[in-house]
């Protein structure tokens, strides 16, 4: 990979002053406000113009925390895409994502707000309108590039296709989220924010210059996650879905090859049916499948450290979880930037089986080193990626994008 196109998360922001910020913010995005995954992103981002004073208004589907009064954030819990439903989740999704940016481009041209800060997916029409009413925007980028790092053209012949079909098939298609769209969103935005090192660099391969992109990261609540009582035993510890891109496959192959004495590996999630022939033919006594747990933070604490051997993320953010409560990681650099090689874990290929098992195996032999680096991941985290740390590189990047449109 080349080297890095961004300031480094080691360079701090220094908080803007207030003549350089935002009077009027609307905040868009399809998540819930407050929850969890992108849920929590999601709420810690708008504190970031709540907590600066310049918060107009919030746009989600549900208002789900206490901290942002109630009258900051419209609501999008009973919208009529409910309706929809029952056409299957990747459909449901789009057309609430449809309806969100329908909503916020009506609240643009209200002329209430001098700036838009929205998400990657839900915002086509909204940045349209934000630039008709010369409004800088950032676009919060929760994975990497829709074109992953390959070369397409703008239509490929199997979306060229589809584009044409008619009646009810037609309809349903074009309830889905196109990459024409998200390839329209990341032009028409002032600046991209970026969760991780590594997907910048497929912004960077996609050809969008350096300049357009601004570095946010992702943070976690170093009080709430902290480091408890070393486990009675060696337990490794897997947290997310239960699915091949995040490399459980790979996993459970690695963990039965190796046969480790006096261990166990918890995978906390639910099982996707792609990945239930390779639970079925590796489970046995040392493999635990706990599904959802309410109170992750004390489960992650009775690890000895956490496996995530992910091939696509922005910034899996149980990395920076894990790490608070004080466990070294063994994952992959496609899963964000809470890994340093041999200080904070062991970085391991996505895909990669024999690498896998290996640092596995070392984990299980050198309990003492992986511990020392168990107590660095959380001194890493607690230095650079608290929500803190995530807040002010976002005032950062507003300001940003006001010098670039000159507003």
């Amino acid at each position: 990979m080349p080297a890095q196109p961004l300031p480094s998360y080691q360079t701090l922001p220094v908080l803007p002053p207030p003549g350089e910020l935002p009077r009027a913010l609307l905040y868009s995005t399809s998540a819930r406000i407050g929850g969890s995954g992108l849920d929590v992103s999601s709420l810690e981002g708008i504190k970031a113009p709540a907590g600066a004073g310049f918060l107009k208004r919030a746009v989600g589907y549900a208002n789900q925390q206490q901290d942002i009064p109630a009258a900051r954030i419209r609501s999008l819990a009973w919208h009529p895409v409910r309706l929809l439903s029952g056409l299957g989740s990747a459909r449901y999704y789009g057309a609430k994502k449809h309806y969100v940016d329908w909503i916020t481009a009506r609240e643009i041209r209200s002329g209430r707000y001098d700036f838009l800060h929205t998400w990657s997916g839900d915002a086509v029409r909204s940045l349209i309108a934000a630039r008709q009413h010369g409004l800088p925007s950032v676009m919060d980028i929760p994975t990497w590039h829709r074109n992953k790092g390959q070369q397409k053209p703008f239509l490929t012949k199997t979306e060229r296709e589809a584009s044409l079909l008619k009646g009810l098939a037609g309809w349903k298609h074009r309830l889905l989220i196109s990459r024409q769209q998200m390839l329209m969103e990341y032009d028409l935005a002032t600046l991209l924010f970026m969760p991780s090192q590594c997907s910048a660099q497929t912004f960077l391969d996609a050809g969008i210059p350096a300049e357009r992109l601004h570095y946010t990261g992702r943070g976690v609540d170093v009080s709430r996650y902290a480091p408890g009582t070393p486990p009675d035993r060696f337990r490794l510890i897997f947290v997310g879905a239960l699915i091949k891109r995040k490399g459980v496959h790979h996993l459970l192959r690695a963990w039965k090859k190796l046969g480790l004495r006096d261990a166990e590996l918890v995978l906390v999630g639910e099982p996707h049916p792609e990945i239930r022939q390779d639970l079925d033919a590796c489970a046995g006594p040392s493999v635990r499948v706990t599904g959802f747990v309410p109170n992750v933070p004390d489960l992650l604490r009775t690890a000895s450290a956490l496996v995530f051997p992910s091939e696509c993320e922005g910034f899996a953010k149980v990395t920076l979880e894990a790490a608070a409560c004080g466990l070294p990681l063994i994952t992959t650099r496609e899963s964000g930037d809470a890994l340093i090689d041999g200080v904070t874990g062991r970085l391991i290929p996505p895909n990669d089986e024999n690498a896998l098992a290996a640092a596995m195996q070392e984990a299980w032999q050198e309990r003492d080193r992986f511990a020392a680096m168990g107590t660095a991941a959380r001194r890493h985290v607690s230095t650079y990626f608290t929500w803190e740390h995530f807040r002010s590189r976002i005032l950062a990047g507003y300001a940003e994008a006001r010098r670039r449109t000159g507003t």
